[in-house]
């Protein structure tokens, strides 16, 4: 195809430049060359007539047109040898009229005006050689014009004959372009089409099922290469799938282990719940009758020792429910419903009441209410409760809690998507956290006050942690913010939000 398109374009170039050439000669020098000749010859007969007035009438105005024609015949003689240089044929009759024209005037014209003006104006050319030099001259005229009409002739022939050339050429290039492309349809075919369809075949079988089935590589090198590659990766396939299937076996094994695990754990938690609790209320109940019973037989260090085990039971007991609750956040009496947040809200603040008011606390809620979202009520309540108390509980000597919370649609947690999860925030005046332990808070067991200081067992924001991921959110500081401490957490946007994205907050 590349050689047909070289071949044609050449030839269709060497048309097309003869085509220029033949049509530049016929508009820029065969045409104007006509025009001259007439010019040339009407300048002639317009001196003939000037010479016969003047003969007759001795009138001097009569030779103007001679004159004038003279000049006229001057110019159009040097233009017709400017657009002709390159024609010797129609210079040669140009030759012969100029030739003609000068005896013309030499034997006839100028002898006859100056007998009339030397005082014969009754002069007669009795001889008859003007007209028979004139008709000379109108012979040479007509060879000049047949000349000029056979020569412009042949150019529109030859203009005629490179536009059939052009278009035969342009035809067998097209058909040249249909036979190639029928030609490489059949070499595709042949070559690409039937190796790829069976290719295809072969991967369409794989895909169904059929991994034991080898791919054979046929068709031109590259798609053999592709062939081996699609084998080599079936291969890998098989025998990652192998190893899958091992991996299964071994996972399956591992399964039973931890749903085994799991009961021994569910059993665990069901002794710590009942059975180590009980003792640990035995032993407070009876350190305190032998406090109670015994009190003023002891002395100051004896009572201080059953304190400290009243309170260590207490811890102990406090630490159990602790470490139930955090373990049972979605296992146990799971629940998914649509959730209220205001009301979950409303739940934390009312088991909190005493706390709150005791500490002259003030609460700052979304003006427009919290959003609705899938969840289970009871740890979304766990949550609130447990963020709020925190901010209850590390507040500043002398300085009454203000707690805000604030709602806001996003993609990323930042407040600043499309809506598709809500970012909440939690900010208070408190004693607030450092920065290097804004991710250690959330361990377990994680403290940073000792218990004289602050009461607790350090899981509450571990377990806050925990009920927000498994709604499918994330919680952490912002350590930005400096007067206090601020908790952002996200949770998924519910099917029912009830919640206006634009919210503002308002004192209750």
């Amino acid at each position: 195809m590349g050689f047909v398109v070289l071949v044609g374009g050449i030839a269709v170039a060497v048309l097309l430049n003869r085509t220029d050439q033949v049509s530049s000669q016929l508009i820029e020098n065969i045409q104007p060359s006509r025009v001259a000749a007439y010019q040339l010859q009407a300048a002639l007969r317009d001196q003939e007539t000037a010479v016969r007035g003047y003969l007759i009438t001795g009138d001097p105005q009569f030779l103007d047109p001679y004159d004038q024609g003279r000049l006229t015949e001057q110019q159009a003689s040097a233009d017709i040898r400017l657009l002709e240089q390159n024609r010797p044929d129609l210079l040669d009759d140009l030759d012969q009229i100029e030739s003609a024209s000068g005896a013309w005037r030499v034997n006839y014209a100028e002898p006859l005006i100056a007998s009339v003006r030397e005082g014969a104006p009754q002069a007669v050319d009795t001889e008859g050689l003007g007209k028979r030099e004139f008709d000379r001259l109108r012979a040479l005229f007509d060879t000049q014009n047949q000349h000029l009409a056979d020569a412009r002739n042949a150019g529109i022939v030859e203009l005629d004959q490179i536009r059939s050339w052009r278009n035969g050429v342009l035809i067998a290039m097209l058909i040249a372009f249909a036979v190639t492309i029928v030609i490489l349809a059949v070499l595709t075919r042949r070559a690409l089409v039937r190796p790829l369809d069976a290719l295809a075949a072969a991967c369409r079988r794989i895909a169904e099922g059929s991994f034991a089935e080898r791919i054979v590589a046929q068709g031109p090198r590259d798609i053999r290469a592709i062939a081996n590659d699609v084998e080599y990766m079936r291969q890998r396939i098989v025998d990652e799938l192998d190893a899958s299937r091992a991996a299964t076996e071994a996972l399956d094994i591992h399964a039973e282990e931890l749903r085994r695990s799991n009961a021994e754990l569910e059993q665990f938690a069901y002794v710590a719940s009942h059975d180590l609790q009980e003792p640990l209320r035995k032993v407070a109940s009876f350190c305190q009758l032998l406090e109670k019973r015994y009190g003023e037989k002891l002395d100051e260090r004896g009572t201080e020792y059953i304190g400290f085990a009243v309170d260590g039971a207490k811890r102990m007991q406090v630490l159990i429910n602790d470490l139930l609750t955090f373990s049972r956040v979605g296992r146990l009496n799971a629940t998914e419903t649509e959730v209220d947040l205001d009301a979950t809200l409303d739940g934390a603040l009312g088991n909190l009441s005493t706390a709150v008011e005791e500490s002259e606390a003030v609460i700052v809620r979304p003006a427009d209410g919290l959003p609705t979202i899938k969840g289970d009520p009871t740890l979304l309540a766990m949550l609130w409760q447990n963020l709020i108390g925190n901010a209850v509980k590390f507040r500043r000597d002398g300085v009454a809690p203000r707690i805000v919370i604030e709602c806001a649609p996003s993609v990323d947690g930042t407040g600043t998507g499309d809506g598709r999860e809500w970012s909440f925030t939690l900010t208070d005046n408190g004693i607030g956290i450092a920065p290097e332990f804004a991710e250690k808070v959330f361990i377990i067991f994680q403290r940073l006050h000792g218990r004289d200081a602050y009461t607790g067992t350090g899981i509450g924001l571990a377990l806050c942690k925990k009920i927000v991921e498994h709604h499918g959110g994330n919680i952490w500081i912002d350590t930005t913010y400096t007067e206090g401490t601020r908790f952002r957490f996200t949770l998924p946007v519910g099917a029912d939000d009830t919640a206006d994205p634009l919210l503002e907050g308002s004192a209750t």
